[in-house]
């Protein structure tokens, strides 16, 4: 209540002195007018002294058989002083001198006072400067004060937009380069960091492939890259597979991916197989102490605990002693650590909760969502997927993060380098939210001879394409996947073809594919 004058220093620009000694000397030249252009008791925000009490005289004296209890009853009464009179006097000569009236007058100070209530109590800076650009407006003059209430009451929506002058800054944004168009974090592949312009902050990107073709596998190899290459902190949401499933597919890629393994300063080769089950070479030189299986995996003897295990496999593998370096090392990179949350069932409230836990918490930017699908609110309604992809790019454009996602692909007869939108099991709609979509699906082996693929996308100064056939593999469990770049908000969209062994978790990224061009005749 304010029961006394008000200490809260304002900025200068929500000051206006003179406005409060004309509406005080209005009041009291006309008391009647109580009845209608009364300030209420929270919103009395005089920043004269003694204006209040100035102010309340009128509710409690001249004015007091017009004034209703409601208005009046949270007020205290006023403290008449020797010199109170002068300050009424002093108001009304200066109301009558303006030769202001008490409507336009009251619609001044009442908007006026609005913004500094609101201005008082206002949580964060960022509020505060608003209301100020409020004050500010070119046409605040014409406002009325039902306006006002409803810029205040949009304070929250109007701190969370994004706003500038677009003519601004232009020559600086040209000549540095210093924007988000041009420096997101690459991909562990050259071409589609090419083609996207890296990972950026503000946007989002989709990866649609078939069910079972490996597309939680395909986000752990970006989510390495991302930790422990680009040394950025990194969320995934997965309601496909669980936290065990993704720890040794996690732990698979960082033993056998080449650009980690230089960091890490192992070099190995580790199938997830062998991971799992413990299986590990013994060295040379130390073949007498153990026995060893079929393929030279040291054998655990019937009975043997796991810890006693291990103590052999310390002192007789070096094999071991590498993974091990490894699981250590990572253990250490808590800067750019994966975090991992598993939820099958949530609302995209939920989502938006989880992904803005994280960024606050942790000051996580980078985020992957495994796979995108319909809120548990809207299961089997495939439309409403577009909502939760727009829940996404909201979260991405608002707090400038980048926010990635997998989707499913629907099971069909479309040869790879056909598939459109079209090919999305779910919404196609989801496609006008995104800012990148790839679509991925393997290559039937009995088709190899029907592609070529290549380094370069142009031909070179003499002519040459250099497109050359497929190298089948020559490896069990290793397949090619063709990539078509669907939506590209950065430009181009090339058609690529990864190679990928899935013993060990490794996409290499092969190079530009095309069906194979019929000779001119």
């Amino acid at each position: 209540m304010a029961t006394k004058e008000d200490t809260f220093k304002y900025p200068d620009d929500l000051v206006d002195k003179e406005l409060e000694v004309i509406y005080c000397g209005l009041m009291h030249i006309n008391p009647k007018s109580i009845s209608r252009y009364y300030l209420e008791n929270s919103e009395c925000c005089f920043s004269v002294p003694n204006l209040l009490d100035v102010y309340k005289l009128v509710i409690f004296r001249e004015g007091q058989a017009y004034v209703a209890e409601a208005v009046k009853s949270p007020f205290s009464f006023p403290k008449v002083k020797d010199d109170t009179q002068m300050h009424i006097d002093t108001c009304k000569q200066y109301a009558e001198k303006s030769g202001a009236t008490i409507e336009d007058t009251f619609i001044r100070i009442k908007k006026l006072f609005l913004l500094k209530k609101a201005y008082k109590v206002a949580p964060t800076d960022v509020i505060q400067n608003k209301i100020l650009q409020i004050r500010h407006y070119a046409r605040y003059d014409e406002m009325t004060i039902a306006e006002i209430e409803s810029r205040i009451n949009n304070l929250d929506f109007l701190s969370s937009i994004k706003e500038s002058v677009m003519s601004e800054y232009v020559t600086g944004f040209l000549l540095t380069g210093e924007n988000n168009l041009t420096t997101g974090i690459s991909l562990p592949y050259p071409i589609l960091t090419k083609t996207f312009k890296g990972f950026r902050k503000g946007e989002t990107a989709a990866f649609a492939m078939p069910s079972n073709s490996g597309k939680s596998r395909f986000v752990v190899s970006l989510l390495c890259h991302i930790a422990f290459v680009e040394h950025k902190k990194v969320l995934l949401i997965s309601n496909e597979m669980t936290e065990d499933k993704m720890k040794l597919c996690l732990i698979t890629t960082i033993v056998n991916t080449p650009e980690i393994q230089v960091i890490h300063g192992q070099k190995l080769h580790k199938k997830e197989a062998e991971l799992l089950a413990m299986k590990f070479r013994v060295d040379e030189d130390k073949k007498d102490q153990v026995e060893v299986d079929d393929d030279g995996f040291i054998l655990q003897r019937e009975g043997e605990s796991r810890s006693d295990f291990i103590k052999r496999l310390k002192a007789t593998s070096a094999e071991f002693n590498s993974t091990v370096a490894v699981t250590n090392w990572v253990e250490t990179q808590t800067e750019n650590s994966i975090y991992m949350v598993y939820t099958s069932d949530h609302t995209n409230d939920e989502l938006r909760d989880i992904i803005m836990d994280y960024y606050y918490k942790e000051g996580i930017e980078y985020f992957f969502y495994d796979t995108l699908k319909t809120d548990i609110d809207n299961i089997g309604n495939v439309e409403e997927i577009k909502k939760t992809a727009t829940v996404l790019s909201t979260i991405a454009q608002k707090h400038e993060v980048f926010i990635g996602s997998t989707l499913q692909l629907a099971e069909s007869s479309t040869p790879p380098l056909s598939m459109n939108i079209n090919d999305i099991a779910t919404s196609r709609t989801v496609k006008e939210v995104l800012d990148n979509l790839c679509l991925i699906k393997e290559i039937n082996n009995s088709t190899y001879e029907k592609y070529e693929v290549s380094d370069e996308l142009d031909v070179d100064d003499e002519g040459q394409n250099h497109f050359r056939d497929f190298e089948k593999p020559d490896v069990f469990n290793t397949r090619y996947y063709a990539c078509v770049v669907d939506k590209n908000r950065a430009g181009e969209k090339p058609r690529i073809v990864f190679r990928l062994n899935l013993d060990y978790n490794q996409w290499e990224e092969y190079g530009y594919l095309r069906l194979k061009q019929k000779p001119i005749e």
